[in-house]
């Protein structure tokens, strides 16, 4: 009696729509967007010089300092947390940068720079970590002290930085042939990717936005993942002040206003749960590009600011929507 071997061809057939099915598309939103956003403004734009070399890097200089912004950003949200205050205290950073350069050189000026971040990042952490208040409110507290700070101690005047070694590095020149904001940028994500991925502060980070109680039980101290994610966003936030100085060669008050929604948009864009739990910084990057990439071409098309910002809201609303829920 012989007996037929069972055919697989209906199991053949049902592989590949079940992989299909069980991809998970929203995790490359982002990389489809950019190519789809990039290719309708080369060709829409062909004859207004999108595809330059030089509108190419002015994108890349323009989306720098979102980018490390949001680099920060992105360990903050991927631990269920918010930081408001980071684009107030670029604003701020970049002036007592300014004037601590000016009065004592530009060593004294990075060192001052950077205490803005410390010092704000370990209010932010220590009230939201130790006290319990939730990070959105103490960060919107915070921008508007930071922003009324830098405001204040300079009487609204722009603070000019005349050190020529400062602007080169900071933003202002070039590193051979590549734009300096270009090499801060890739620097800040490369770190940011490793960090997050590899290492066992990331696992702790996303481990704390995942499940709080559930990380607690295996011995990770959560309220000291919060306090350290606040003061890195804070801390990277007052680089990116600085490069705002160097690259405009002035502190002001206003540099940085508004770049924490930008910031977001970008971080939830690249993937990074809104809710915690999950974040890729190489797709925060990639995020922060696409909304140059928008902003970029919207002014090659003649578009005024008020209708750049009806578009950047839209990007906003956008992120919130393809946030992935746990």
């Amino acid at each position: 009696m012989s007996v037929t071997a069972p055919t697989n061809e209906p199991v053949a057939e049902g592989v590949a729509p079940r992989r299909l099915g069980s991809v998970d598309w929203r995790r490359y939103v982002i990389y489809i967007g950019f190519l789809v956003v990039f290719a309708f403004f080369a060709i829409l734009l062909r004859d207004e010089g999108f595809l330059s070399t030089t509108n190419l890097l002015n994108i890349f200089r323009q989306t720098a300092t979102i980018t490390v912004i949001a680099v920060g950003m992105t360990y903050v949200i991927a631990c269920a947390e918010i930081d408001l205050s980071v684009g107030s205290v670029a604003g701020l950073s970049s002036v007592i940068t300014a004037m601590a350069l000016s009065h004592w050189g530009p060593v004294v000026g990075v060192v001052a720079g950077l205490a803005v971040g410390l010092a704000v990042g370990s209010i932010n952490g220590a009230l939201v970590s130790l006290l319990g208040i939730p990070s959105f409110l103490v960060t919107l507290g915070m921008l508007g002290i930071a922003a009324g700070v830098a405001q204040w101690i300079t009487s609204s005047a722009p603070q000019p930085i005349l050190n020529d070694t400062f602007n080169l590095i900071f933003g202002g020149g070039n590193f051979g042939p590549i734009p300096g904001l270009l090499v801060w940028s890739a620097i800040f994500v490369t770190i940011g990717a490793i960090v997050l991925a590899r290492t066992r502060f990331g696992r702790q980070v996303l481990a704390t936005g995942g499940n709080r109680t559930a990380a607690q039980y295996t011995g990770i101290n959560t309220k000291r993942i919060k306090f350290q994610v606040l003061l890195l966003s804070a801390t990277i936030a007052s680089v990116a002040g600085m490069l705002y100085a160097g690259r405009l060669q002035s502190g002001r008050f206003q540099w940085g206003a508004g770049d924490e929604l930008s910031a977001i948009a970008a971080v939830i864009l690249g993937g990074t749960s809104l809710f915690g739990g999950a974040g890729s910084v190489v797709g925060t990057l990639f995020g922060a590009l696409l909304i140059g990439l928008i902003n970029n071409g919207l002014i090659l098309a003649g578009l005024d600011s008020s209708q750049q910002q009806v578009v950047r809201g839209v990007i906003i609303i956008l992120a919130v929507a393809l946030a992935r829920k746990k």
